[in-house]
């Protein structure tokens, strides 16, 4: 019986262990990669970096009541109301806000049967029984309080019910004494055995005193798997027929205080993450807003500041992008305001229109920028799509064939940049190809970081984001 508790108690215990464990990635100075968090401005989690306690102490007294045995301690039992004693005292683990770990030492006495042993039996077949025992156990700390709090709850609280549960090893001595008025030990068990497993669980309620101090009152169930323990003899006896369980239990009723350790104001079991993050977004709606909007004001006056505006003389009236750059459509060198063919790429003589010729179009070199893509990324953009297509109209009609060139910023190594570089080139090129241009027009070519449209972003923490984007690029060469 007691190997089959162990167990289901390690079967238990076993998952709380494995997912108790920090997943945060911690930055090393490299390129972040799909193992890591996604973001290069992560920290160790350090004793340093710790906000709240987790360390705790506890002790507390209580009542333990024999309930599934031969002899009991109760009442409509076999047996009347005896009250034993006991005592705890434990170190307590804070993993999370909702989980945590105990070790702990019980010793109490149980006293269950028709009287008290200390007393004189009323009678011949009267048996009375008593169990002084000692456990250690490791037990796994639920806050439900926290576990199941409501998401719109913006109130603080003090009182939190806990869940308790887990395994270890108990000893005891059973004494019985009859009508006979002899006290005998029956059953003698020693700690650290196979033989000597068990398991409790239940809940306590916690009240939080001050930043220090926690009263709590606790309910367990104690499995012993033993049908000794209640002082009946061994599994054979008379007094161990009277019923069928085969694993005396018991309640232990307890009250008990707990002292929080640590330099911080607060206790991890306490935190509330929720709460936190209401109380930071109270403060900023009550804060007053002095942030300051178009600091350099805007120049060109083309709806974009000059902060991050990378054209500052746009000419008025032109349409211009998040950037502040005045569109081009077609890519021709007539920005839309002056081209008369917005659509269709031209010379800047004729005002972006095509010449008539009577074949196709020769250009010597042409130059596609704009063509950006996210950090770490070769997909090509939905909002790139117009310009590669305009692409496809300009290299098919003319006579040259292209160099597809791909770029990076400066962020990684040189290795994995040049990889990345080339399949940036090679993505367009295969979507050229796909949308009519011929293959043998084109070639792709990765240039990595040695290719900067913006040599000035080395190392690329030196300008700002769009800079560092406009290097991450792809634009076209004529052979």
């Amino acid at each position: 019986m007691k190997l089959s508790l162990a167990i289901v108690a390690f079967a238990l215990a076993i998952p709380s262990a494995t997912y108790a464990q920090d997943s945060t990635a911690v930055s090393k100075g490299e390129y972040p990669n799909t193992f890591s968090s996604g973001s290069a401005n992560v920290s160790p989690f350090t004793n340093q970096s710790k906000r709240f306690n987790d360390w705790s102490i506890s002790a507390g007294v209580g009542v333990p009541l024999l309930q599934s045995a031969d002899l009991t301690s109760i009442k409509n039992g076999n047996g009347k109301n005896l009250f034993g004693y006991s005592a705890y005292v434990s170190i307590d683990k804070a993993i999370t806000h909702a989980f945590g770990i105990n070790l702990q030492y019980d010793r109490g006495e149980t006293r269950q049967g028709w009287f008290n042993t200390k007393n004189a039996a009323p009678d011949a077949s009267a048996v009375g029984a008593r169990t002084q025992y000692d456990a250690i156990s490791i037990l796994g700390d639920i806050n439900f309080s926290n576990l199941l709090r409501r998401v719109d709850n913006h109130s603080p609280y003090r009182w939190a019910l806990h869940g308790y549960a887990g395994i270890g090893t108990i000893a005891y001595r059973a004494y019985q004494k009859d009508g006979s008025n002899k006290q005998r030990l029956m059953t003698e068990v020693k700690p650290f055995q196979l033989g000597s497993m068990f398991m409790q669980a239940g809940t306590g309620l916690k009240f939080k005193v001050n930043r220090r101090i926690d009263i709590e009152g606790r309910l367990m169930y104690v499995v012993t798997g033993d049908d000794e323990f209640d002082g009946g003899g061994d599994a054979y006896s008379a007094i161990n027929k009277r019923s069928e369980q085969v694993s005396d239990n018991f309640f232990n009723a307890t009250l008990g205080v707990s002292l929080k350790l640590g330099k911080h104001e607060s206790h991890v079991m306490w935190h509330d993450p929720l709460q936190e993050i209401y109380y930071k977004l109270d403060v900023l709606a009550n804060k007053n807003q002095d942030i300051e909007v178009c600091k350099k004001g805007d120049a060109d006056n083309d709806g974009v500041c000059d902060d991050w505006d990378r054209q500052l003389d746009t000419p008025a009236g032109a349409r211009v992008d998040g950037a502040g750059v005045a569109l081009d459509t077609d890519l021709d060198g007539v920005i839309d305001l002056y081209d008369k063919c917005v659509t269709v790429p031209g010379p800047v003589e004729n005002n972006g229109c095509p010449v008539a010729t009577t074949g196709p179009v020769v250009e010597t070199e042409t130059k596609l920028e704009g063509i950006e893509f996210d950090l770490n990324s070769d997909r090509i953009l939905p909002s790139n799509t117009p310009i590669l297509n305009n692409a496809v109209n300009y290299i098919n009609s003319s006579n040259g064939s292209y160099s597809v060139i791909g770029a990076t910023d400066t962020r990684g190594t040189d290795a994995y940049n040049q990889k990345l570089s080339e399949r940036r080139a090679n993505n367009v090129k295969n979507y050229l190809i796909k949308n009519g241009v011929q293959t043998g027009k084109l070639q792709a070519i990765g240039k990595g970081e040695k290719d900067l449209k913006y040599p000035e972003c080395e190392p690329a923490t030196k300008c700002p984001e769009w800079k560092n984007r406009a290097n991450r690029r792809v634009y076209f060469e004529a052979k």
